[in-house]
């Protein structure tokens, strides 16, 4: 079992060796590694530790093991660190206020990055997730994702590979946020107005290919969105009777 202390080490041979040969470029997406025997050789490892790490390797995607052929460097998917964000940061408290943090930073470059790399597809690509979004106001769920799918059309748009893992490693998070938030300032006076206006000068600040103002324009959405938030939960408050 790797469990074990020393067993443990040697897994963190195997682990450092393949994430470190994927960074240099010594071993890329498609390539077979060395045989069982030789690999566990270089790393001094057991071939039963070797195997039961690659094991684990394969199982987060990262390796494909083919009986007889060896063991081959996969792609990974998204799914997999989108799974790891959320089973470790979902036992954090309070976390969606934190993974929010992230989410402006992640956007905040990201609409930068849109105002100079979106392409006419990009640009209709967002309109029509407005356009979804607008249908959907009245709808919690529906309009949660809808917003949520708006504001993923605009990290697209980056064309930063880093910035869209990142995004959509945290996505089941933000969806999840979106859909509650919404719950939460549905009935609050104002915000089908707010969220019709808003999104909609953040898309044509996206069109006008101006940088600054789509950044500041992003930033007042985040700040009225989370004044509206804490204003119906004290208004919820508010109305519950004494115990």
């Amino acid at each position: 079992m790797l469990a074990q202390s020393e067993d443990l080490s040697g897994a963190e041979k195997v682990f450092a060796f393949f994430r470190n040969a994927l960074l240099d470029g010594t071993l890329k997406t498609g390539e077979r590694l060395l045989g069982e025997r030789e690999l566990a050789l270089k790393l001094g490892v057991s071939r039963p530790l070797l195997r039961e790490a690659l094991r684990s390797l394969s199982m987060l995607g990262f390796l494909d093991i083919q009986h007889g052929r060896g063991a081959f460097v996969r792609h990974a998917e998204i799914s997999v660190l989108s799974d790891f964000f959320t089973f470790s940061l979902a036992q954090q408290p309070d976390i969606l206020d934190d993974v929010m943090q992230a989410r402006i930073a992640i956007e905040c470059q990201a609409i930068r990055l849109a105002c100079d790399r979106a392409s006419e597809t990009d640009l209709k690509g967002i309109g029509s997730k407005l356009t979804r979004l607008m249908d959907t106001l009245h709808d919690p769920a529906e309009g949660g994702a809808a917003d949520f799918a708006f504001h993923q059309a605009i990290v697209d748009a980056s064309h930063s590979e880093a910035l869209n893992t990142l995004y959509r490693a945290i996505g089941d998070l933000l969806r999840r946020s979106h859909i509650q938030r919404r719950e939460v300032t549905i009935s609050e006076p104002g915000v089908i107005d707010y969220l019709v206006d808003a999104h909609r000068e953040v898309f044509l600040s996206i069109v006008d290919r101006n940088p600054d103002a789509a950044d500041r324009k992003l930033r007042e959405h985040f700040a009225i969105g989370d004044a509206f938030r804490r204003r119906s939960l004290i208004s919820a408050f508010s109305r519950r009777p004494a115990t």
